[in-house]
């Protein structure tokens, strides 16, 4: 009986982490650029037409990852928002190394230089990205490959790498960037496009993400109960037991 028990707890465990992980997306249902986080917990556990992993006497799938499909655009009009249209990320240089990120509202620096929204510079790839005083904002275009002009005079490229199959090892660091895990180096981005004045939705489907929930939350009940009648039957065990 305890071994039944130790696996419900296990599932209520996983049931309880998937929901948090649904809350989190929820939350982020309008961060720009946001890619949501998915878990195959209580779909494994659906699949396998059970309940509780104590049911199926097998494992489950307790590993998530970041769904990296393309979110839509919306269209700003904003010379410093960009987005991504395809596979790839821009790179935030940070004392502790390079970030990854699909979010491109950026901003001015007052030295010039493009810099993301907690003030970190925006990599170009031959250094910072630097805007002259004389140009304004209006007068910064920037054409699909990431190549960036002031005033009609190139000042640099954007760095945009991709990680291809190895995506799915990028690690959450905050502010809805990435960092890569070692042994994971980026490669330049093949066929991504940069479009200058939209912004990349996050790709958080909230309908979906709801009905996840609901789902989780009715196994969440569904494994409370079995728990709670373990519990009395070993009390009742018990109780023979001891006369």
């Amino acid at each position: 009986m305890s071994e039944v028990v130790a696996q419900i707890s296990s599932a209520i465990d996983g049931l309880t982490r998937e929901f948090n992980i649904i809350a989190h997306n929820l939350a982020n249902v309008s961060t720009v650029g946001y890619k949501r986080r998915s878990n195959a917990f209580s779909k494994s556990l659906v699949a396998q037409g059970a309940v509780s992993k104590a049911e199926t006497g097998g494992t489950v799938d307790l590993y998530s990852t970041f769904d990296m499909s393309q979110g839509s655009l919306t269209e700003t009009g904003r010379p410093l928002d960009f987005a991504l249209l395809g596979e790839g990320f821009f790179v935030i240089e940070t004392p502790e190394g390079p970030l990854y990120t699909r979010n491109g509202m950026f901003r001015l620096e007052q030295n010039g230089q493009i810099v993301d929204t907690a003030g970190r510079i925006v990599a170009g790839e031959s250094g910072p990205i630097t805007i002259p005083a004389n140009a304004g904002l209006s007068q910064i275009s920037i054409s699909s490959d990431g190549s960036i002009s002031a005033a009609g005079v190139p000042v640099g490229k954007f760095r945009l790498v991709d990680f291809k199959d190895n995506a799915s090892e990028l690690v959450a660091s905050g502010l809805n960037c990435f960092y890569a895990s070692s042994g994971t180096a980026p490669e330049p981005a093949e066929n991504l496009i940069v479009k200058q004045g939209f912004q990349e939705n996050s790709n958080v489907q909230m309908v979906e993400e709801l009905v996840d929930m609901i789902m989780v939350s009715r196994l969440y009940e569904a494994n409370m109960k079995f728990l709670a009648v373990g519990k009395d039957n070993s009390k009742s065990l018990m109780s023979v037991a001891m006369g």
